[in-house]
C-alpha cells in the first residue's frame, strides 16, 4: 500500500495560516489595554443671530461628542458611546437682533478607549426660533478635539453666524 505525503512546503503553510487565525486579535495590537477617559467639555457657541432672528426669539444649541474611534475599534457604529447636552439662550431687546450672545453647554463623559490620544468627534445643531417658527439652523459634524486630562476640564469656543 502506497502512502500519500504531504510536501513540506504545504505542510509549512498549513501551519503558518493556522498560527495566524489562533492569534488573539489583542495581540496584533501591541497589548494596548483600554483606558479609562473621563472628564467635562464646556462648549460654548457665540451665535451672531443675524437679521431673521427678530429680539424676543430663542436660540437653541446641542452638542455631541462621540470617541474618535478607528475603524477596527468599532465594526458597529451605532453602539459608541456618545454624549449630549442641550442649552437655550432667550433674546431681549427690541427690533432686530444683531448682538452676538453666548450658548453654553456641559457635556460630561467617562468611558474605555483604546487610544486616549485620538480624542473626540464633537457635532453640534444650532436652531434660531423666531414667532414665525424656525428662522435658521445649523449643523457642524467631525470636529476633532482631545481629551482633556483625566477628570479634568476643556473648553472649546465655536463661532456660528446665521
Amino acid at each position: 500500500m502506497k502512502r500519500a505525503q504531504i510536501p513540506p512546503i504545504l505542510l509549512l503553510a498549513l501551519l503558518a495560516s493556522a498560527a495566524a487565525w489562533a492569534a488573539p486579535a489583542a495581540d496584533q495590537r501591541a497589548g494596548a489595554a483600554p483606558a479609562v477617559v473621563s472628564g467635562v467639555y464646556w462648549v460654548t457657541f457665540n451665535v451672531n443671530p443675524g437679521p431673521e432672528v427678530a429680539a424676543g426669539g430663542v436660540i437653541a444649541c446641542k452638542a455631541k461628542i462621540a470617541p474618535n474611534l478607528a475603524a477596527f475599534e468599532n465594526p458597529n457604529p451605532g453602539v459608541a458611546p456618545v454624549e449630549s447636552a442641550a442649552g437655550v439662550v432667550k433674546l431681549v431687546g427690541s427690533g432686530r437682533a444683531s448682538s452676538p450672545v453666548l450658548c453654553m453647554v456641559q457635556v460630561p463623559f467617562a468611558w474605555r478607549v483604546s487610544d486616549p490620544g485620538s480624542g473626540v468627534q464633537l457635532s453640534y445643531e444650532i436652531v434660531a426660533v423666531s414667532g414665525s417658527g424656525v428662522a435658521a439652523a445649523r449643523v457642524g459634524e467631525g470636529i476633532g478635539v482631545a481629551y482633556p486630562g483625566l477628570g479634568g476640564t476643556a473648553s472649546v469656543r465655536l463661532n456660528v453666524a446665521f
